[in-house]
């Protein structure tokens, strides 16, 4: 028996003996059996015991089959606009790979990123940075970026698999995702954390004040360190072609496919406007790249072309934390750990790392769109105890949840690592150390920035 089934049976074990143990002070059976299914989900999806879409399935199977919740809490993730935007997004993927725009974004993007690895690493970061300000919206940018960035890595000579391949990918994502959290429209967790601040405590976030408050730490001093780390963990050495490569007159279906893709991105630049989710804007983008006479695909590259296996992982993965919600599992681990902190007024230092700590590794018990909805309720608490403005509680929730320590907790990572198709092992080389220095080094300063702005009130 492989060391990896062995992982599995482990983790089935431990989540058998917790669906069946006595429930601790704080908790009902009902939580228990929830927790017994996030053990068998998280856990399969840790040792990577199946395709990442295998195991959601399961998780979809043995809660209906135990009727841990009902099904409309439990497939809720296909309700959601985040899974239609991954849908959409695998198909406007495809016709960025398919017609060569993706390419020629790459060539266009080396005449100023050219000459060494390093120079591709920043340029990579730039580039994702930039485009998280005008696209709200974290897995169609990655499924746009891979694409583009696997023809970046086939330039520089890093075929996928390759050490230089890992790390332009793995700099893109983490870009992506962490330097987003930033920038309020760019990330569901923002946006979530925004809607809990007005609805539970009718406090508004708005985008000039958010962006003053984390992107200078959380935007510019974490890009910062996404390139060093990964110039220092996935070093490579590039080996370009020695051909110039001359760039053909633009196809007919790449100038479609630049309306398409550009309309797309104005309607997510200005969703503020006209409230179109962005789910519905990718869907549609997606069905206009195969209609006939405006589309750049055959409508036939629906069953020939796409993989389904992110759209399942998703829905499932975002069902998880509908089903820690509902039965309540979420709260009682929230208050559980609310109720280890020892916070006290004039110990804002302290204060802040217990909070900023607490918010991390809550992303370690249930999925990151979740983390603000099951920590939101307890920044009054937060805010109390240590003498805080409310805003300032919510606002350390969102340092908390910008640091990633395991790619699980993030869907759209998850996505764009099958997509991209890198090893959860490798990835885990990346994020580790970018978690360690955004807990160690960051976060002091962090603290610094927000003492310095007078944001403790």
């Amino acid at each position: 028996m492989s060391a990896k089934a062995v992982l599995a049976w482990i983790v089935v074990a431990i989540a058998v003996a917790a669906y069946f143990m006595a429930p601790p002070a704080g908790f009902d059976a009902t939580m228990m059996h929830a927790a017994a299914l996030v053990i068998l989900a998280v856990g399969l999806w840790a040792v990577n015991a199946f395709p990442e879409y295998i195991t959601g399935l399961v998780f979809l199977v043995v809660a209906m089959l135990l009727a841990v919740a009902p099904a409309n809490v439990v497939f809720s993730g296909f309700a959601s606009t985040t899974l239609w935007l991954v849908f959409g997004g695998l198909f406007m993927a495809e016709a960025v790979r398919a017609t060569g725009l993706g390419e020629r974004l790459a060539h266009m993007m080396l005449d100023r990123f050219t000459g060494s690895y390093p120079a591709v690493i920043v340029g990579v970061v730039a580039v994702s940075t930039a485009l998280a300000f005008v696209m709200p919206a974290t897995v169609s940018r990655v499924l746009l970026l891979i694409p583009i960035f696997t023809a970046v890595a086939a330039r520089m000579g890093f075929a996928p698999g390759s050490q230089g391949y890992y790390g332009i990918q793995l700099a893109m994502l983490m870009t992506t995702y962490q330097v987003g959290t930033g920038i309020l429209p760019a990330n569901a967790p923002n946006l979530v954390l925004a809607g809990a601040a007005e609805t539970l405590y009718q406090v508004p976030l708005i985008y000039g004040e958010y962006l003053w408050v984390q992107f200078p730490v959380l935007g510019v001093l974490k890009a910062a360190v996404l390139v060093v780390l990964a110039l220092l963990v996935l070093p490579a050495t590039p080996r370009p072609s020695a051909a110039r490569w001359e760039m053909p007159p633009m196809s007919a279906a790449e100038r479609r496919l630049v309306i398409i893709l550009g309309t797309a991105l104005l309607f997510w630049a200005t969703d503020f406007l006209h409230g179109i989710k962005p789910g519905w804007v990718a869907l549609a983008a997606g069905l206009a790249c195969m209609m006939p006479g405006i589309g750049v695909m055959p409508m036939s590259a629906f069953n020939e072309r796409v993989r389904y296996g992110p759209f399942f992982y998703v829905g499932a993965i975002l069902g998880l934390g509908a089903v820690m919600n509902e039965t309540g599992l979420s709260s009682a681990i929230g208050l559980a750990l609310a109720g280890a902190l020892d916070m006290s007024r004039g110990e804002d230092l302290r204060n802040f790392v217990l909070m900023s700590a607490l918010a991390t590794f809550a992303g370690l018990f249930t999925t990151n769109p979740s983390q603000p909805a099951l920590l939101a309720p307890l920044a009054a608490h937060v805010a109390e105890a240590a003498g805080w403005p409310i805003k300032s509680a919510l606002m350390t929730l969102a340092i908390g949840f910008s640091t990633m320590i395991l790619p699980h907790q993030v869907p759209p990572v998850v996505v764009g690592l099958h997509v991209a198709n890198i090893p959860f092992g490798v990835a885990m080389r990346y994020t580790l150390p970018i978690a360690a220095v955004s807990l160690f080094i960051l976060l002091p300063i962090d603290y610094l920035w927000w003492r310095l702005i007078g944001y403790f009130g």
